[in-house]
């Protein structure tokens, strides 16, 4: 079985899809005999991703492009594919014998005003045609896998959930490990996170006025937001300015792995206020850290913290604000959520994820 695993997402917008994407390549490398694999990466990228026992190549179309369904398929058929797995859920019209798709979330159905018009376009146009195209549908969580029965009347066993996982560097650090790398960026253990894309689904507006409750009853925190902007963002930087929280915030661009880490050991908590997640690999990421985890009661984020997080309404800062209180002020549910999380994180494997999808790679063959 030759199967071609769709990275060029990376090149563009290095994020959640194109992490996942990056993640499940060694993972599935490991199941298959060697040269099974082929991994796509974009011209774009400097060197073609790779993982040991895999075929690299590169793709002359870029994704998101217009004629991507068919210029793309003219590519893949070079290389007489058995499955093509499109990581980003477009699927090309032809170039394999079956189509695999990755629906990671629907965030553009549900909040089509958090999207740009050309993005909010490009999405509606194709996702239909996609899920109909494609031999076979995989879903980050159960809720993707309902919302796709719900807004896109996809049968429920046509779509396989395979949970992601966080990589193994994300673990609980050496104080003084966290606290040398801490000081490149000036910064003190205990303050509130976020790590995730700057745009108007993540709810940002929404926890800078969770913070400014805090201050305002006089409790002084610092919010650090890690990251990197993505379109609609302005509005943020705006807010924290009439919040009068200059002082208070900081915006982190571009984080290394190593460092991210350590952001995460230093935190009093990680929150992820999100209006809508297909899966929230921070919340995890956090957990696997040690870190507490607030997350909004909605979509897939409850699936991932379990038990193990504080769960608010993302509507309501006054709930985010008051879990922050309490996280701060009780120190032994602190240590309790913090054990908590440890275990829960451990349900979370990549090598389970690579097996679903070999199993799904074999049920369209």
């Amino acid at each position: 079985m030759r199967i071609g695993l769709d990275l060029r997402l990376h090149a563009y917008a290095p994020g959640g899809i194109a992490n996942y994407a990056r993640r499940l390549a060694p993972a599935l490398a490991a199941l298959l005999p060697a040269q099974t694999l082929t991994l796509i990466s974009h011209r774009r990228e400097r060197e073609p991703l790779a993982a040991p026992g895999t075929r690299a190549r590169r793709a002359w179309t870029p994704p998101h492009h217009r004629l991507e369904r068919w210029t793309l398929g003219a590519e893949l058929a070079l290389l007489r594919l058995d499955v093509w797995h499109a990581t980003d859920f477009i699927p090309p019209t032809w170039g394999a014998r079956r189509m695999v798709i990755t629906v990671h979330d629907l965030n553009f159905l549900y909040y089509p005003q958090y999207l740009t018009a050309d993005a909010r376009h490009y999405y509606n146009a194709q996702i239909a045609w996609a899920v109909a195209r494609a031999d076979a549908i995989l879903a980050d969580s159960y809720a993707t896998q309902r919302d796709l029965e719900r807004l896109l009347h996809v049968p429920s066993e046509r779509v396989t959930v395979a949970h992601l996982a966080a990589e193994d560097g994300f673990r609980p650090l050496p104080d003084t490990e966290t606290r040398a790398i801490l000081s490149r960026y000036g910064l003190e253990p205990g303050y509130v996170l976020f790590v995730g894309t700057w745009e108007p689904r993540k709810n940002l507006p929404g926890l800078l006025e969770a913070l400014a409750l805090l201050h305002a009853a006089g409790e002084k925190q610092r919010l650090v937001i890690a990251g990197r902007p993505g379109w609609l963002y302005d509005d943020i930087f705006a807010r924290v300015q009439h919040l009068h929280l200059e002082a208070w915030v900081r915006f982190i661009e571009e984080v290394p792995p190593g460092d991210l880490t350590a952001l995460y050991n230093g935190a009093l908590l990680l929150t992820m206020p999100s209006f809508y997640e297909g899966f929230g690999f921070p919340a995890l990421e956090a957990m696997q850290c040690g870190t507490p985890a607030v997350v909004a009661d909605r979509a897939s984020l409850p699936e991932v913290v379990g038990d193990a997080g504080v769960l608010i309404n993302p509507d309501d800062p006054a709930t985010l604000a008051d879990a922050f209180r309490r996280i701060a002020q009780d120190a032994d549910w602190r240590a309790q959520l913090s054990a908590a999380g440890l275990k829960q994180a451990t349900r979370f494997r990549w090598d389970a994820t690579a097996r679903i999808t070999l199993g799904v790679y074999q049920q369209v063959m």
